[in-house]
């Protein structure tokens, strides 16, 4: 299938393109931890010890991808404040099958499995590579019309993989840098960008000319879909290989099931979903996901004033990356397991709660001065850490809480004497 060449004409263009890949780098890497969190954990849930010992196995492999599409997410927020763009982690709420991203794009939550697998394999898929995607996952929308080189607003394009997005960004950067040159195009502050020191990250890649914003986009290819069609070791090589295992163990266990009975629940109808979603009628359930919901919504936040920062020290810059990492690890995982070993109420019979990764509102950032946005952040996490702790106190919470309130409580602390 011949796909149009995705044209940037101008600047804008190319930020549309670059937002739109941060939402959808976003959203791969929730779909990723959803089906990370819904893993069994042990031979008590109805696990051999060799289909425990390959469930533990894919679930560290499951999890360093995750962790490889949050560095994605880093380099094109990277991109983005390169070129003057401010980097953002908004994005809609699965599931996304309508269109809002190219018509072949879809996303959704699912547990660990067959659908999950084989949906993350056509994602991941090289271009030029056909793969059949799993069920329910179906265009339902048109493609999208090209766009035209002299068009001076900019909209959506049309691309089959993730890969062929970022050529067409890569393309842009060049014919961008050829007709306004670097010091035009990259017009961002150095001290803004993501560095491997402060996100002890060696991959991360700060971009600051053609060169090293080439360089980034290399990286993201080059990890999803392989280099130059080695794709072994790549994202898709290694969920190819975990598909293949599975379907060994399908084979000599037929009943062999490695994940919960979970499904993606909410605590409301999202706001921006028409289709009606799982809702948590659980009391301790919805409690549990409403603070899980809580600890994403304030690793969002302080990433966000990472990236969009002002006059912040290296201490201070340093208590943001690290409290959104802790917070990711500490406090989000757990929670999100835990959620997964609770009902979701009478309506849905046998079915536990996966982590929908929920977003409540249209996020937007605080206003720049340091002191305010400080004051936002601290307070947002105190009462992480209070709901935690109050939630603890209640019988049947799950033990992840008590501990996740008692980390929520030291970052608190750590954010309110730098502000």
């Amino acid at each position: 299938m011949v796909e149009p060449t995705i044209v940037v004409p101008h600047r804008e263009h190319l930020w549309w393109m670059l937002l739109e890949a941060a939402e959808l780098e976003h959203m791969i890497m929730c779909q990723y931890l959803f089906a990370e969190f819904s893993m069994k954990e042990s031979t008590d849930e109805s696990l051999t010890p060799e289909q425990a010992d390959a469930v533990d196995r894919w679930r560290a492999t499951i999890r360093g991808i995750a962790v490889e599409e949050m560095l994605h997410l880093a380099l094109v927020s990277n991109l983005l404040g390169a070129i003057g763009g401010a980097p953002t982690f908004n994005r809609p709420n699965f599931p996304q099958l309508s269109g809002y991203f190219p018509a072949r794009l879809q996303l959704d939550l699912a547990p660990f499995g067959e659908r999950a697998l084989r949906h993350f394999l056509y994602l991941e898929r090289p271009e030029g590579m056909e793969h059949m995607h799993a069920e329910g996952f179906e265009p339902t929308a048109p493609p999208r019309e090209p766009v035209a080189a002299d068009e001076i607003m900019p909209r959506g394009q049309e691309y089959g993989t993730v890969g062929r997005l970022y050529r067409g960004i890569a393309n842009g950067l060049r014919d961008l840098v050829a007709v306004l040159g670097e010091d035009g195009v990259f017009i961002g502050l150095p001290e803004a960008q993501a560095t491997p020191e402060r996100f002890h990250w060696p991959e991360m890649i700060a971009v600051t000319d053609l060169k090293s914003g080439l360089a980034a986009v290399e990286q993201i290819i080059e990890q999803g879909e392989g280099a130059r069609g080695d794709w072994h070791d790549a994202h898709y090589g290694r969920f190819l290989a975990m598909w293949e295992e599975f379907h060994e163990l399908r084979r000599q266990d037929p009943t062999f099931e490695p994940a919960r009975p979970v499904v993606p629940a909410f605590t409301h109808q999202p706001f921006d979903v028409d289709v009606p979603q799982t809702v948590i009628t659980d009391p301790m359930t919805e409690r549990t996901a409403e603070v899980t919901a809580l600890s994403y919504e304030v690793v969002l936040h302080l990433l966000l004033r990472y990236f969009t920062h002002t006059d912040e020290d290296e201490d201070q810059l340093a208590t943001l990356v690290n409290g959104a990492i802790e917070l990711m690890v500490a406090v989000l995982r757990p929670l999100g397991v835990a959620l997964t070993t609770l009902p979701v109420g009478p309506s849905h019979p046998g079915s536990t709660a996966g982590f929908a990764f929920e977003m409540f509102y249209v996020m937007t950032n605080a206003v720049p001065a340091r002191r305010t946005a400080w004051t936002l952040l601290h307070e947002r996490v105190a009462l992480l850490a209070q709901s935690c702790a109050v939630l603890a106190e209640e019988p049947g919470a799950p033990g992840a809480v008590r501990a996740a309130g008692v980390k929520a409580h030291e970052i608190a602390e750590s954010l309110r004497t730098r502000i």
